[in-house]
């Protein structure tokens, strides 16, 4: 390095790779369910995130019964109404979304 070369700083990109939680409302019983279907659901169908989201479905329908909602991709935004303590939405493999809530099923 010489006296007038200023040294550039590279910004590195933060890749996660664990499951990373942004939001949920869930017991904590069944967070770690839903984290745990979730994950072992998009490593199995990486290429296919509609099989991926009915795996979850399937799963967390029949353990904590319906009606459950999933949404996993990449790139995209909501809004939902949701029953009180049944939201995730958390990172899988540094990019990949998964959004797991419960419809509400009366007023």
């Amino acid at each position: 390095m010489w006296a007038g070369e200023i040294k550039k700083e590279v910004a590195t990109s933060m890749i996660h790779t664990y499951p990373l939680c942004k939001h949920s409302d869930m017991p904590e019983d069944m967070k770690q369910e839903a984290i745990e279907t979730c994950v072992t659901a998009v490593e199995k169908y990486s290429e296919n995130y509609e099989h991926a989201a009915r795996m979850i479905k399937d799963n967390l329908d029949k353990k904590f019964g319906p009606p459950f909602q999933v949404v996993v991709g990449e790139a995209y935004a909501c809004a939902t109404t949701y029953q009180e303590n049944s939201l995730l939405y958390m990172f899988i493999g540094g990019n990949v979304a998964v959004l797991v809530w419960r419809t509400v099923t009366g007023f």
